[in-house]
């Protein structure tokens, strides 16, 4: 490799970061559309005039049709997003050896991680304070939680019935033992 080269392995690990992102039953072993169009513009691949996200969408399906995989089947390897990236970088840029083009288009992908740019925030206003304060409850709502202001759940929603005794809701239930001791 080249002086100042990136290896494959670091490039591989910013690929493997990407394929999981936003999938919980990924492997990272395949990357879908949507996060490899994520991490083309993460990584700054996409610069709005060289490569835009449509070059981005064609560069995809080209190498997903490729392999003759199903059409259904809209995730590519490793081996296919090094392709990817190898018709990519003379397009990002232009006027140098492809090779090179190559080198400087992994240095972007390197290090990176999927950002969560534009993720709702958690408000903190008194309004929202004073709503979600169960110490201010009254009525039914009053009984849906414990003293310390945690949920009851099921309990706290529904009103059960206690069918305990031989008579419904008998205030002395559980008392039989201790009369017959007493007698």
């Amino acid at each position: 490799m080249a002086e100042g080269s990136v290896s494959i392995a670091q490039v591989e690990s910013s690929f493997q970061k990407f394929a999981i992102h936003g999938d919980t039953k990924a492997t990272g072993k395949e990357l879908n559309g949507k996060n490899f169009a994520k991490l083309c513009k993460d990584c700054q691949i996409i610069d709005g005039k060289n490569v835009t996200t449509t070059d981005v969408d064609i560069v995809f399906s080209k190498v997903n049709v490729c392999f003759l995989r199903a059409k259904s089947a809209r995730v590519i390897t490793f081996e296919q997003f090094n392709q990817a990236l190898t018709e990519l970088a003379p397009k990002r840029f232009k006027g140098k050896s492809k090779e090179e083009a190559l080198q400087q288009l992994y240095g972007l992908v390197v290090g990176k991680e999927p950002t969560n740019a534009g993720v709702t925030k958690v408000t903190k206003a008194a309004a929202v304070d004073r709503l979600t304060d169960t110490t201010k409850y009254t009525g039914s709502h009053k009984e849906r939680f414990d003293e310390s202001g945690k949920g009851k759940g099921k309990v706290g929603r529904e009103d059960t019935p206690d069918t305990s005794g031989y008579v419904a809701a008998y205030k002395g239930s559980g008392s039989y033992d201790d009369k017959v001791k007493n007698a």
